[in-house]
């Protein structure tokens, strides 16, 4: 679970391609998805927006939680928060906290991103360690990453099989670099009704968590919010789908196909 939260919280929050200077967000979104593994209602996690300031810059505070719930919780116990501080002008990370406890595996790590020196400044308080590492003016944080690319990418400018590449920071294993195609669009059925979606492929590692390095997709509403509607996983054991369970404060209108 330690290598899939930190995925689902990225794609929860990743819907790409956002028509450029059309806004696809506003201080008080907040979305809750119901997370399945197998045929088990495993946990749900939510994404809350807000708009602050922090050392007198503008930004936007990001809050997401996940917690398992119910049966799913008396085998494995998931508490998740992780936080993102961004530039309300630029969507360049200025913070990023990450605190976690997944069935006794724990971190509590804050990274504070300094841009005059080209690094970040990760703190680790459970192991009272810090650590600099060298980054550059583009770098994204876990969450930041998906908000700065809902208002700075065209989806009229992409054609299918096209991918798109992020330099991403989120942990002491350093700088990755996240890759995600886009696979054309496709209508869903959801509780809210059938929504038109954007479908992505999301690369990643395969081994010990997933089968294959295309083992995840993702769905985004193809509207001018572009929210993640389901997320579906291909476990190296099992299987695993978040879906789209409530949503609020919304900047545009949620295009719903009626049946």
């Amino acid at each position: 679970m330690k290598k899939i939260l930190p995925l689902l919280f990225l794609l929860m929050a990743v819907p790409l391609m956002g028509q450029k200077f059309q806004p696809a967000y506003k201080s008080g979104e907040w979305l809750k998805f119901r997370i399945h593994y197998g045929l088990l209602n495993a946990s749900y996690a939510t994404l809350h927006l807000s708009s602050e300031t922090l050392d007198s810059i503008p930004v936007y505070h990001v809050v997401g939680t996940g917690k398992t719930t119910g049966f799913a919780s008396i085998f494995f116990k998931v508490d998740d928060t992780y936080e993102s501080y961004f530039g309300r002008r630029n969507g360049k990370p200025y913070k990023f906290i990450r605190k976690i406890d997944e069935g006794g595996y724990t971190k509590d790590i804050e990274i504070n991103f300094d841009y005059d020196e080209k690094k970040a400044v990760l703190k680790d308080y459970k192991n009272s360690t810090q650590m600099d590492i060298p980054v550059h003016d583009q770098i994204q944080d876990l969450i930041s990453a998906s908000y700065y690319l809902r208002n700075n990418y065209n989806l009229e400018e992409f054609e299918e099989g096209q991918s798109i590449n992020l330099d991403m920071l989120f942990d002491d294993d350093g700088v990755f670099q996240f890759k995600l195609k886009y696979l054309g669009k496709e209508v869903i059925r959801t509780k809210f009704g059938k929504v038109e979606c954007l479908k992505f492929r999301p690369y990643v590692q395969s081994g010990r968590v997933f089968k294959e390095k295309e083992s995840l997709t993702l769905w985004v509403s193809n509207d001018l919010n572009k929210i993640p509607i389901r997320i579906k996983a291909d476990l190296a054991v099992g299987s695993l789908k978040a879906d789209l369970e409530a949503y609020n404060g919304l900047r545009n209108q949620f295009k719903i196909i009626m049946n």
